[in-house]
């Protein structure tokens, strides 16, 4: 698909932003999210030269998915040198790969050095978008109303948690919460755990509370092919060189930049080598830390590594194989009272069941209602499979941009990157 710039811009209807464009004045400018790709669109935009920006953020704070997110081991399994601003380069990074708390600490960071927060409106939820050509007419949850000539969904894709479709879900008597709805209130210790799903988010929580619940009861649906993390501390040595010498911090975010995506990058898109050195890796690791071969079995994929994103972890397979440890493979039949009654007529007992089912991947902006030109909602024109030119533009929503969009994520790299080459893009 070879579209320019303004051919998305083109159509029936109206010579979109000429009010703007040909006056030489500024534009009028909505980002809807202040997350990584939020910060990102503030500082790259106003560096462009453009100044009329508002933010709308449906929380109380910055941080995105690092907000959003506070289970316990939550951390990034992209390396901190280069999951980073290139703009805001941090030589304090703690850990080779941050953990949560971290990361969250550093956008906030980010977003006060570099006046993001001073033009954000919190806790105010956009509703609606709607174009009436040359304007976009924005619409909060409060009612509010605007006008603006170009909108920038920045609200990313791990945002929308997803319940499982399981009978019986409400009848649970014990303690139940989503991943991304971490209740902290309630106590783990010694009491049965029971946790649906094994994808990263799982993994790294399992990696963290089995030694501490008194039994920890994991249902998996699909095995993941999991790759050693080579996590290591920072010495204090370390953050002084990059301090006293910044041309190290980018020397270090080029060197992973390069690495992940010769390696990872590389291996998404079908390299072959690539491909074969991480099935290895992956084949090892389960073989090494695994000796039971009756749960190897169980937990060995039957795909190749990286046809789906790789989970980095070194914690779960301990974490597995302990004697608190039970995984079940069988189908979840219901939900009860009590617990789990799997497909084998068994009920498993549980004080305490975390949901790990992830987030609606594919919704983006969405339940947000945007309409563009003659009426079209952009739900339906997606009609169940999100695409976007270039993951950013969708024709029939002119002066309307979409980062980490459609086909935007890749793999294991770094969004934050992604994010910049898309506003750079815009």
């Amino acid at each position: 698909m070879n579209v320019h710039v303004n051919e998305m811009s083109a159509g029936p209807g109206a010579d979109r932003g000429a009010s703007w464009a040909k006056a030489g004045t500024q534009p009028r400018i909505a980002i809807i999210g202040v997350g990584m790709s939020g910060i990102a669109a503030v500082v790259k935009l106003r560096k462009a030269g453009y100044t009329d920006l508002t933010v709308y953020e449906k929380t109380d704070k910055v941080g995105g998915t690092w907000r959003e997110n506070q289970y316990p081991g939550l951390s990034c399994d992209v390396p901190s040198r280069w999951y980073s601003f290139s703009f805001a380069l941090n030589p304090d990074w703690t850990h080779r790969f941050s953990y949560g708390p971290e990361i969250q600490a550093y956008m906030e960071k980010t977003a006060n050095d570099f006046g993001v927060t001073d033009i954000v409106k919190f806790n105010t939820p956009v509703t609606d978008l709607t174009y009436e050509a040359p304007h976009w007419r924005l619409t909060t949850g409060a009612g509010d109303v605007e006008q603006y000539d170009i909108v920038i969904s920045a609200t990313g894709v791990l945002h929308n948690p997803v319940l499982p479709k399981i009978e019986g879900l409400d009848s649970f008597e014990g303690d139940m919460f989503h991943t991304a709805r971490w209740d902290h209130s309630v106590p783990l210790e010694g009491r049965k755990v029971g946790i649906i799903g094994t994808g990263s988010t799982a993994a790294q929580i399992i990696g963290a509370i089995t030694s501490k619940v008194g039994r920890m009861n994991v249902f998996q649906r699909t095995p993941q092919w999991m790759i050693p993390l080579p996590q290591r501390e920072y010495l204090g040595i370390t953050k002084w060189l990059m301090r006293t010498f910044p041309a190290l911090q980018k020397l270090t975010y080029n060197f992973y930049f390069k690495t992940m995506v010769k390696h990872f990058g590389q291996a998404t898109v079908g390299d072959q080598k690539e491909l074969a050195k991480i099935q290895e890796a992956c084949s090892k690791h389960l073989e090494d830390a695994v000796k039971d071969p009756e749960l190897r079995a169980k937990l060995t994929p039957d795909y190749q590594a990286a046809c789906k994103r790789l989970i980095f972890c070194s914690d779960f397979y301990p974490a597995i194989t302990s004697d608190n440890a039970n995984l079940i493979t069988e189908g979840i039949e219901r939900i009860v009272p009590e617990g789990i009654k799997t497909v084998d007529g068994k009920t498993h007992e549980l004080d305490v069941l975390v949901l790990a089912t992830g987030f609606d991947a594919t919704s983006f902006i969405l339940p947000t209602k945007v309409t563009g030109e003659n009426g079209r909602d952009l739900g339906e024109a997606w009609d169940g499979s999100p695409r976007a030119h270039r993951a950013v533009g969708m024709p029939g929503f002119p002066n309307f941009w979409m980062l980490e969009g459609p086909t935007g994520p890749v793999g294991n790299l770094s969004l934050i990157t992604i994010t910049e080459h898309q506003v750079d893009y815009v």
